[in-house]
């Protein structure tokens, strides 16, 4: 399908991406001060949308919400801690409270695992502290997402219209960073499907949305500097990688589209790769380029150094999801 989608843009020669109009929509966006949240809540509101955005530094919050409104959008910057219950209750509260129980798009992208994460690099489970890495990674990253979706989910069946979206990644299918991480990535993505399964027949869509390498603040400070400071094989390659990857922005683009596809219920229930979105809807990263595909055969040649061989593999050629299953077929 990627081929056809392909060979459409190229006959109709697109020269200018125009994003869809998401005026008079209600969104939220969860951990929106900086990486991946920030870059949606500015294309949301970039596309006409109100934007609530949620997180606990009110300078890159503030930040955040100033550039939303430069772009034509409206920003309710909300200071809160996503691991307070009372916190998450009283945001959805004063959402429902503020739009007549209207709420269109919610986004759960809230993280606090991140510095842990690159803190414990190389060591296995039993050698950290099981109740600090669990619930560092998973409490904002898994709880807190499931009492979003459910607290969101009251309104959007209500109007009987809506969509959720978590943001997860490829660490759902196979082992990547660590146990707990990859845990609750997959946990992210079960609870998309089953959530999706009650919510279907409430014309609400809850969807998985899995960014690839994606050039976030502390990436662009810890690994691709530290790999130009420090050059070594590792470094050198885990920089390469996100070098080609994702700009904070390219999910947002992502999720534009999503927000305003008429045909939405279609995708409910699905992991979804935002590259294959671009290759959908026919868009590309804020820069102009495509970012790297995991899936792309041509990309993966690239990353090894076989670049003559990559040469001659078409753009359209990827590992099939039938393949990515299989590798992580448990029976």
């Amino acid at each position: 399908s990627c081929l056809i989608h392909f060979i459409k843009r190229t006959s109709k020669q697109y020269l200018v991406e125009k994003m869809p109009n998401l005026q008079g929509k209600i969104c939220v966006v969860t951990g929106a001060a900086r990486g991946i949240g920030r870059g949606i809540a500015l294309q949301l509101g970039g596309a006409g949308a109100t934007v609530y955005i949620t997180g606990r530094t009110a300078l890159n919050l503030n930040d955040c919400a100033s550039e939303i409104q430069n772009r034509g959008g409206k920003a309710i910057p909300i200071i809160m801690d996503h691991a307070k219950d009372s916190d998450v209750l009283g945001l959805f509260d004063r959402i429902k409270s503020e739009n007549n129980g209207r709420l269109d798009v919610l986004v759960n992208n809230a993280y606090a695992g991140v510095s842990l994460i690159d803190r414990s690099t190389g060591k296995k489970f039993w050698q950290t502290d099981p109740i600090e890495t669990w619930d560092t990674i998973n409490n904002v990253g898994l709880r807190n997402h499931y009492i979003c979706t459910t607290l969101a989910s009251r309104m959007m069946v209500e109007q009987k219209s809506g969509l959720i979206i978590n943001i997860s990644s490829y660490g759902g299918l196979k082992y990547l960073f660590n146990c707990a991480y990859g845990i609750g990535k997959a946990a992210c993505d079960r609870m998309a499907v089953d959530c999706a399964h009650e919510l279907k027949k409430f014309n609400v869509a809850c969807i998985s949305l899995w960014p690839g390498p994606v050039r976030t603040e502390y990436i662009q400070e810890n690994i691709i500097k530290h790999a130009e400071d420090n050059p070594s094989e590792m470094s050198l390659r885990s920089s390469k990688i996100f070098e080609k990857g994702e700009t904070i922005e390219f999910a947002g683009k992502s999720i534009v589209h999503l927000a305003a596809d008429p045909n939405i219920m279609k995708k409910t229930g699905r992991i979804i790769e935002t590259t294959a979105l671009a290759c959908e809807y026919g868009f590309t990263d804020i820069d102009g380029l495509t970012p790297i595909c995991t899936r792309k055969v041509k990309d993966l040649l690239q990353l090894e150094g076989w670049n003559k061989l990559a040469a001659f593999v078409p753009d359209f050629v990827k590992i099939p999801y039938w393949v990515l299953h299989m590798t992580a077929n448990k029976f």
